[in-house]
C-alpha cells in the first residue's frame, strides 16, 4: 500500500502545472471532458507500463544505497524543473485525422515521453520494486491531476494557479530528495 500511495501522492504533484497538464487543459476546451479524460488514462496506463518495467529493471540492477542517492539527486532535479517550469504550445492541438479520442491519446502519450511525471515514475518504481502497486499508483496521480485540469478547462475555461503548485510541488520533490540522500548516505556508512 506504501508503494501505491507515494507514487500516487508524488505523481500528482509533479503533474501540478506540468506541460500535459496544461495539454489536457487545453483538449478539455476543444473536445468533451469524457472523451479527453479517456485519451488521457489510456495514454497514462501506456507511458506508465513503461515507466515501470524500466524502473523495476534498474532496480534488480543496482544496488539499494546507489538508487536511493540516484533518487534523490533525481528528486532534487525534478524540484528544480519544477519552479523552471515546462512550456506548452497551444498551437500544436490539431484535431487531426484521427477523431478527438486517439488526437488526446496520441498527443499526450507523446507530450509525456521524457516529461518529469515519466522519469518521477521510473524513479519511484526503481525505488519501490513494487510493479502493480506503482503502476496503479503512479496512473491514479496523473490522471486525478490532469482530470482536475480538464474539470477547469470545462467550467471555467482558464489555468490553475500555476505558481503556487509550482512552489508547492518543488517543496515536496526538495524534500523526498533530501531524504532520500540522507538515506543513501546512512545505508553507505552502515556498511
Amino acid at each position: 500500500m506504501t508503494a501505491f500511495l507515494t507514487s500516487f501522492f508524488v505523481i500528482t504533484l509533479a503533474e501540478m502545472g506540468d506541460k500535459t497538464q496544461l495539454v489536457a487543459l487545453a483538449f478539455a476546451t476543444r473536445f468533451s471532458a469524457r472523451v479527453t479524460m479517456a485519451g488521457v488514462l489510456v495514454a497514462t496506463l501506456a507511458v506508465h507500463l513503461f515507466s515501470v518495467a524500466i524502473g523495476e529493471m534498474l532496480g534488480m540492477a543496482l544496488p539499494t544505497q546507489w538508487i536511493q542517492l540516484a533518487a534523490g539527486i533525481a528528486f532534487i532535479g525534478f524540484a528544480l524543473w519544477t519552479l523552471r517550469g515546462d512550456s506548452f504550445d497551444d498551437k500544436e492541438l490539431k484535431p487531426g485525422r484521427f477523431g478527438p479520442f486517439l488526437t488526446v491519446a496520441i498527443a499526450f502519450f507523446l507530450a509525456e515521453l521524457g516529461d518529469k511525471t515519466m522519469l518521477a515514475t521510473i524513479t519511484l518504481a526503481s525505488q519501490q520494486q513494487q510493479f502493480l502497486p506503482v503502476w496503479l499508483g503512479s496512473t491514479a496521480g496523473m490522471v486525478l491531476a490532469d482530470g482536475l485540469a480538464v474539470g477547469v478547462g470545462v467550467v471555467a475555461g482558464r489555468r490553475l494557479p500555476a505558481r503556487a503548485l509550482k512552489l508547492f510541488a518543488a517543496t515536496i520533490f526538495l524534500i523526498f530528495g533530501v531524504w532520500a540522500i540522507a538515506a543513501a548516505v546512512i545505508g553507505m556508512l552502515g556498511h
